[in-house]
């Protein structure tokens, strides 16, 4: 059940995180890419029947797919560049 609960965290916020490198860091879209999924992680959790000890493991998956999904699918399209490249270009 643990396993299927980490696998389902890290699943869920794979695309959260594609959607996160394409927005403006701090923007509302950037807060929304990364809390949307926390109420269906919830739910998965408490419908296993799993209880809060185990929640800094399931934050851990869900901050591992969030960056999976920013590296594995970086935006392809020249007018959504990386962030970084907008940093470098600013400053």
């Amino acid at each position: 059940m643990v396993l299927l609960l980490l696998t389902a965290a890290f699943v869920l916020t794979i695309p959260f995180g594609i959607w996160r490198i394409r927005t403006r860091k701090f923007s509302v879209a950037w807060f929304a890419a990364i809390h949307l999924p926390i109420p269906a992680i919830f739910l998965v959790r408490t419908g296993l029947g799993i209880g809060w000890m185990l929640i800094p493991f399931v934050i851990i998956a869900s901050i591992a797919g969030q960056m999976f999904g920013a590296r594995i699918f970086p935006p392809t399209d020249t007018k959504l560049p990386l962030r970084e490249a907008r940093q470098s270009a600013e400053g």
